[in-house]
């Protein structure tokens, strides 16, 4: 098996994964939760709140370089660097797992580059498969913030606000 097969293996036993409801990709930890023993997500309380926190500056009208200024605050970034940056608080802010859902297979590769997937394969969304910190509403809100906020011409931001 060549390279190029085995790559087609292992993204086939992926999307598998995603179609079965068997990917553990849907069950991987992002900032505001934890994996308990059986690998399922829980809420990090601690972390949840600064969750929050970063919505509800965003929907009070503060930018993302503001709003990274946590380290001020002594909190560390996801990553554990005590600095955020502008990218991690807007992926924060962007990523649907904050309400209970999961979403696999946003991105497709194209060999060496990650490209957003606007329809050129399946994505799919999991439900209640963890707590949500934040509503639908407040996710929703901050999307339609972003899109206001953005310098594209409206016309040209395909983002999804429903799920």
């Amino acid at each position: 098996m060549n390279s190029i097969q085995k790559s087609e293996a292992i993204k086939k036993g992926l999307r598998k994964g995603f179609q079965d409801g068997s990917a553990k990709m849907a069950h991987r930890k992002c900032y505001g939760y934890g994996v308990c023993s059986d690998g399922e997500l829980v809420v990090n309380p601690d972390e949840a709140k600064v969750v929050c926190w970063i919505f509800e500056q965003y929907l009070v009208g503060n930018s993302l370089g503001k709003i990274a200024g946590l380290e001020r605050q002594g909190i560390p970034s996801p990553t554990g660097r005590p600095k955020w940056n502008r990218e991690a608080i807007d992926k924060l802010l962007s990523n649907e797992k904050y309400t209970g859902r999961v979403l696999l297979q946003k991105t497709v590769s194209t060999g060496a580059v990650q490209i957003e997937n606007d329809g050129l394969l399946d994505r799919f969304l999991y439900t209640d498969t963890h707590e949500a910190i934040i509503s639908d509403e407040m996710f929703t809100a901050v999307q339609q913030e972003k899109l206001s906020r953005s310098k594209k011409p409206q016309n040209q931001v395909t983002m999804r606000l429903t799920f």
